[in-house]
């Protein structure tokens, strides 16, 4: 079996669930080297993960032992790792936000695809079984009528979320745009125009809840999306309705249901599975195989557009067209 030499950039929270579920469940991969920006706790982990560490992630990029790399850092680093990388040839898995702003998103896609990286976008819920459910059972329920989406959170620890210069944004680029992927996923459409309203509970730079109205292409179909991180309990909710009934789930609950009149039938959905853990096997099959990624670059660049929309309109007070990534020919 070919095994894939990784480099990791960053090792808080998320990246820590990389590199947990590359060592315990995807054998064709193994960690070659870390970078991370607390250098103390770098080296340790890297001493407990049997790899090099790299102080500068450039340096990490660039090393000779590295095959691809998997970055799961703030947004604002993402251009000059994509640049890196794009330079070096090196597969890249990365995670979302892809950047801080559209143009800057845009500009990621160019440099990768200009390059001809193989890459992979990590927004994980496409992996999530209640998600991937309800999308199976779309056909059976006829046109769609209406979507709502909604993720709540506990406030977030990370002091850096609410740092515009670091985070470029809050919730809704962070959060949002693991909906507004879900919203085009589900849809098969593309959102052309937004209405947003945002609040600041508990943080005080950067939006922590907000209320987003989507028109699609398909312009007959409603859509909703909603985020806060000012609760005290979790929930990921999807509501779709269509013209021969109804599906909910939620997808931080592991729960779903058909409605058809009155009648509520649950769904099974099976086990939860680690969608860190299904991204990177799709990115061993993207590398090894050559099969294309089941999450692409533009899908991430379309998600902060369709973010930072939200964000023009929560300022101004009006609609905002979307703008939207272009794809190769």
């Amino acid at each position: 079996m070919r095994r894939i030499a990784v480099g990791l950039i960053g090792a808080g929270k998320h990246g820590q669930r990389y590199a947990h579920h590359v060592r315990t469940d995807v054998p064709e991969l193994r960690i070659a080297a870390l970078s991370r920006r607390d250098v103390d706790a770098g080296r340790e982990h890297a001493r407990a993960l049997g790899c090099r560490f790299h102080p500068d992630w450039h340096d990490l990029v660039a090393d000779p032992e590295v095959d691809a790399v998997i970055s799961v850092v703030p947004p604002a680093l993402h251009p000059a790792i994509a640049t890196a990388v794009g330079a070096a040839g090196k597969p890249l898995l990365i995670e979302k936000p892809l950047a801080t702003t559209g143009e800057r998103a845009i500009e990621v896609v160019h440099t990768l695809r200009t390059n001809g990286i193989p890459v992979l976008m990590a927004h994980t819920l496409r992996w999530n079984t209640v998600v991937r459910a309800v999308r199976e059972r779309l056909p059976d329920f006829g046109r769609l009528r209406t979507l709502y989406l909604t993720q709540r959170f506990e406030p977030s620890p990370l002091a850096w979320l609410d740092d515009p210069e670091i985070a470029g944004g809050g919730i809704l680029l962070h959060t949002g745009v693991h909906s507004f992927d879900l919203v085009r996923w589900l849809t098969c459409s593309e959102v052309t125009r937004v209405w947003c309203r945002t609040a600041r509970v508990v943080t005080r730079r950067t939006e922590d809840t907000f209320v987003a109205i989507l028109e699609l292409a398909e312009r007959d179909v409603m859509v909703t999306v909603t985020g806060s991180r000012a609760t005290g309990a979790r929930t990921g909710l999807i509501d779709v309705a269509c013209e021969g009934g109804q599906l909910v789930g939620d997808h931080a609950q592991g729960v779903a249901w058909t409605v058809r009149g009155l009648d509520r039938t649950p769904v099974a959905v099976g086990e939860p599975v680690p969608t860190v853990r299904e991204a990177l096997r799709a990115f061993v099959r993207l590398v090894l195989d050559g099969e294309p990624p089941p999450v692409t670059i533009e899908d991430g660049a379309d998600a902060v557009l369709i973010a930072e929309a939200c964000l023009r309109s929560a300022a101004t007070g009006a609609a905002v067209v979307v703008g939207h990534c272009p794809r190769a020919v």
